[in-house]
């Protein structure tokens, strides 16, 4: 996909969706489409929250150590602050963010932006996460990928959090979660 005029000359944006659970290549998928994007000399601007710093304090890095330069950002606020000129930004893990992140895709959009949002769609509980629901909502394309369930080699959705903890925010890997599938996910947990 890229941005290209339409019979009036205007730039046309919109926002695809990268959703899944945990260790389902959400990022990897990201990082990709944005690579792609560079190849294609194409200005991009790449975004993950403040708080994400598994990996790198900078960088967008998946579980397999695939990486991408990105700038930190405390508010979705800033994303429309740092966007001047790009014809692609990137976000991701947009659960992270604050209510505002959808209101900040679908202006960027209509400035003729293409933006592509990674981030899981679901909790720990199974309950849809942070914004994801609403960025969904205005997507134009949305791609749901899947993992692999630990338990039984199914296709996994649920991201299964192995540590006792209640909060809904708690950053980990394969030290804390697991991919399950919905059956295998509800057995443990009940």
């Amino acid at each position: 996909m890229f941005i290209e005029p339409n019979l009036r000359g205007e730039r046309r944006g919109w926002i695809e969706v990268i959703c899944g659970s945990m260790f389902s290549g959400k990022t990897e998928e990201l990082i990709r489409r944005l690579k792609r994007v560079k190849i294609a000399n194409l200005k991009v601007e790449i975004f993950k929250p403040a708080i994400d710093t598994r990996y790198d304090e900078l960088n967008i890095v998946s579980h397999d150590t695939n990486a991408i330069q990105s700038t930190p950002v405390d508010n979705s606020q800033k994303i429309l602050l740092m966007a001047q000129g790009a014809d692609v930004i990137g976000v991701d893990e947009a659960q992270f963010f604050d209510d505002e992140l959808p209101n900040v895709c679908d202006e960027l959009a209509r400035r003729g932006i293409r933006v592509i949002v990674a981030g899981l769609d679901m909790d720990f509980t199974g309950k849809p996460f942070g914004q994801m629901p609403y960025i969904l909502a205005k997507a134009d394309y949305v791609t749901k990928l899947h993992a692999i369930c630990t338990q039984c080699g199914a296709i996994a959705n649920y991201s299964y959090r192995k540590i006792p903890d209640d909060e809904q925010v708690m950053l980990g890997a394969l030290d804390a979660y697991e991919p399950r599938c919905r059956k295998c996910y509800y057995e443990k947990k009940n």
